[in-house]
C-alpha cells in the first residue's frame, strides 16, 4: 500500500513542487494538501495520512502549535521544512520539541551535492518515518487470547547463521520472565570518553540523555548529530541551557574537558588529536565527495578509537542509514564498547540496526534508559 502524505505549506509553489516529487515515486501518494497549521489540523484528522510534511511559517495557526494540536489526537510522524538561519533554526527545534519526527531545509541543495541527490534523499526521509508510524503498536494492552505464546517469533527466511553475539541475546531474551527486563550490571570497565552518534530522531533523543546526566558526570562527551551547520550552533545553545552539565559547539582547538558535551558542527568534520592524558578536537573542512555526512558519526568514532583506544564508551542512537557502523567496528577492533538504541525507541532503526546487524553491540539500550546505564557503567552514580 502507497505511503499517503499530506503536504503543509502556505507556499503554492512548494506545495506543488513537494507534490510532484511525492507524486513521481510509486510508493508514496498525496492525500492532500494545506496552507496553514489550522487547516492541517484540520485535513489530518479528515485524511489519517501516514506522513505529514510541515512548513515551520504559516499564518493563522504556525507549524509548531500544529504540530502539538495533530498530536493531541494523533501519532503521525511529521517531517519539519525549515530555512537555515538561526530563527529557522531556533523554530525548527521548538518543532522537534513538540513532537516533530525529523527534519529538511526547505533548498534541497543544502542536504546533498545535486537535485537528483536531494529528492531521492527527501523520499528517503518520508519513507523511513512512515515505517516509524506504520510499526507503533496501540498502547492499550491486547485482549486476552487462549493458550498464549510468550513472544512469537516469525519464522525467519534465508537467514545467515546467527552470530555469538545474536545467541548470546537470544538466550538473555528467552532467560527473562516475561514483563521484566534483565537488570544492568555495569562492566567494571575504564573509560576516558563517552561518545554518541545519531540522525533522524535524534535531537530529542540527545536531549532526554543529556539533560539526565549530572554536573558531575566524570568523563568528557563527544556528540555527532546529522544537522546543517545553521543548527548545530543553536542546537548546542539549546542543550546547554537544559543540562547539567556544559554543552557547547565543538571549535577547533577546544581541550577535552570532564562533564563537558561537544557537538560536532554542521558541514564540517569532528576528530581527535593528542593523548588520553592531553586530548583536542580537530575541526576540518571536508570535500570529500565518498563521505555522505558531515558531520560523520564513522569519522569522529574512528578518530576517538585512535586516541582512545580502549577506553571509549560509543552510543548508536536513532538514525537512517548505517552511518556509524564503521566507526563501530574499529572502536571494538582497540576494545572499546559499544552500545546501541533498542528498535522499539527508536525513530528510524536504521543506524542501530546496521550496528547490531554487524555484531558489534554490546548492549542494545532503550531511550528512557541510556543515561542511567551510562551513569552506572562509568563508574558515577
Amino acid at each position: 500500500m502507497a505511503i499517503r502524505v499530506l503536504v503543509v505549506d502556505d507556499s503554492s509553489f512548494f506545495r506543488r513542487r513537494l507534490t510532484e516529487i511525492i507524486a513521481a515515486d510509486p510508493e508514496m501518494v498525496v492525500a492532500g494538501t494545506a496552507n496553514n497549521g489550522r487547516e492541517a489540523v484540520e485535513r489530518a484528522l479528515e485524511l489519517k495520512p501516514d506522513v505529514i510534511t510541515m512548513d515551520v511559517e504559516m499564518p493563522v495557526m504556525d507549524g509548531i502549535q500544529a504540530v502539538r494540536e495533530i498530536l493531541k489526537t494523533q501519532r503521525i510522524p511529521i517531517l519539519m521544512f525549515s530555512s537555515l538561519t538561526h530563527n529557522g533554526a531556533k523554530a525548527t527545534l521548538d518543532a522537534l520539541e513538540a513532537g516533530a519526527t525529523d527534519f529538511l531545509p526547505k533548498k534541497f541543495e543544502d542536504i546533498a551535492r545535486d537535485k537528483a541527490e536531494a529528492i531521492d534523499l527527501l523520499r528517503q526521509r518520508i519513507k523511513a518515518v512512515a515505517k516509524r508510524r506504520l510499526s507503533v503498536k496501540p498502547s492499550a494492552p491486547a485482549a486476552p487470547q487462549p493458550a498464549p505464546i510468550s513472544r512469537p517469533v516469525a519464522a525467519p527466511i534465508a537467514r545467515t547463521p546467527a552470530s555469538r553475539a545474536e545467541l548470546l541475546r537470544t538466550v538473555d531474551r528467552l532467560d527473562t520472565p516475561e514483563g521484566h527486563e534483565r537488570p544492568f550490571k555495569p562492566t567494571g570497565k575504564q573509560y576516558k570518553i563517552v561518545a554518541i552518534g545519531t540522525s533522524t530522531g535524534g535531537p530529542v533523543a540527545l536531549q532526554t540523555i543529556i539533560t539526565a546526566l549530572p554536573a558531575t558526570f566524570p568523563l568528557p562527551i563527544l556528540l555527532v548529530q546529522h544537522m546543517p551547520a545553521a543548527f548545530t550552533g543553536a542546537f548546542a545553545a539549546r542543550l546547554n541551557t537544559l543540562a547539567k552539565i556544559e554543552v557547547k559547539e565543538a571549535a577547533d582547538g577546544d581541550v577535552l574537558r570532564p562533564g563537558v558535551a561537544y557537538l560536532a558542527p554542521g558541514g564540517k568534520q569532528m576528530l581527535l588529536e593528542g593523548s588520553e592524558t592531553h586530548c583536542k578536537i580537530r575541526i576540518k573542512e571536508d570535500d570529500s565527495p565518498r563521505i555522505t555526512f558531515k558531520p560523520s558519526v564513522d569519522i569522529t568514532f574512528g578518530s576517538t578509537a585512535k586516541v582512545f583506544q580502549d577506553k571509549v564508551l560509543a552510543v548508536v542512537l536513532t538514525g537512517m542509514g548505517s552511518d556509524g557502523r564503521d566507526g563501530s567496528r574499529l572502536l571494538k577492533q582497540f576494545g572499546s564498547r559499544i552500545w546501541a538504541q533498542d528498535e522499539a525507541s527508536s525513530v528510524v532503526y536504521g543506524m542501530p540496526q546496521a550496528v547490531t546487524a554487524a555484531g558489534l553491540t554490546d548492549v542494545e539500550v532503550g531511550l528512557a534508559d541510556v543515561a542511567s546505564k551510562l551513569i552506572s557503567e562509568v563508574g558515577h552514580g
